[in-house]
């Protein structure tokens, strides 16, 4: 009698110990199976732990890849590809403020940038002292920035990379230079790269002036950097080659002008000339 008793208590020990299991896992009861019969029955519930879903670790690791990508195609708030339009308006600047350096094979165009100080302190004023943007037919695909001469004044090109590092991500320090040639020319200017950051499509070029005690940086698109570069080359190729022609076209104009020059005051003269 004791051993019965003793066998029903452990039986019910057993199924209410298997209840809290069974609703956890949304199952019933009778999907419970039992191993063991003799000399008492055990009942077990396997625990279906394959349900847990791993998709929202997968979506914390795309995001935290979007996150760390870095947006090489800007520079503030200006963007390689933008058109002339859209980068004066944003520099507060009119379109026609742009000089025409070449207009052929491509137009070839520059815009100068100065952005307002700060009228709160100097430590508040803008490190920028001036942009010079240059376009490929409309399209923004080059920016030299020069930063301001006090507002750096001390930093190392260790501090300057940290600095950027931050916002354009881990840098590159190629044995390098970079021209910064105005379009005038296909080549003057070049400067020793500091540290580079760039992907396939943009590069940032950190340098400093060999003219002054302050840094700047090169920003450009590589592929319409190329075009552009070839542009220019043909351009000057073309100048050169037409220069003759030029000089000879130039000089019947400013005959044809002296002589109606000369006309225009012989008429004027002659009636009220008196021997």
């Amino acid at each position: 009698m004791i051993y019965t008793r003793s066998l029903v208590i452990s039986i019910s020990w057993a199924v209410l110990l298997a209840a809290p299991l069974i609703c956890a896992q949304d199952v019933k009861a009778s999907e419970a199976t039992v191993s063991l019969q003799r000399p008492v029955a055990i009942q077990e519930l396997e625990l279906q732990s394959q349900r847990l879903v791993s998709f929202p670790l997968q979506v914390d690791a795309v995001s935290v890849s979007s996150i760390e990508a870095q947006d090489l195609s800007r520079y503030r708030e200006f963007r390689l590809g933008m058109n002339l339009l859209a980068v004066a308006k944003q520099a507060d600047m009119q379109p026609s403020e742009a000089r025409v350096i070449h207009q052929r094979p491509a137009v070839i165009q520059e815009l100068e940038w100065r952005p307002q100080s700060s009228l709160t302190s100097s430590s508040q004023a803008d490190p920028v002292s001036e942009v010079l943007f240059t376009f490929y037919n409309g399209e923004l695909f080059r920016m030299v920035v020069n930063y301001d001469r006090h507002r750096p004044e001390g930093l190392t090109d260790e501090d300057m990379v940290e600095a950027i590092s931050a916002k354009y991500g881990t840098a590159t320090r190629p044995e390098a230079k970079i021209i910064l040639f105005s379009s005038f020319h296909v080549y003057n200017d070049s400067e020793k790269v500091i540290a580079r950051w760039e992907d396939s499509q943009y590069s940032f070029n950190l340098f400093r002036s060999s003219y002054q005690p302050t840094f700047g940086m090169l920003v450009f698109s590589k592929q319409l950097d190329g075009a552009a570069r070839a542009a220019i080359v043909e351009a000057i190729r073309l100048d050169e080659q037409e220069a003759p022609q030029r000089e000879i076209e130039a000089q019947k104009r400013q005959e044809e002008e002296n002589r109606a020059a000369q006309e225009k005051a012989r008429l004027a003269n002659r009636v009220g000339f008196r021997p």
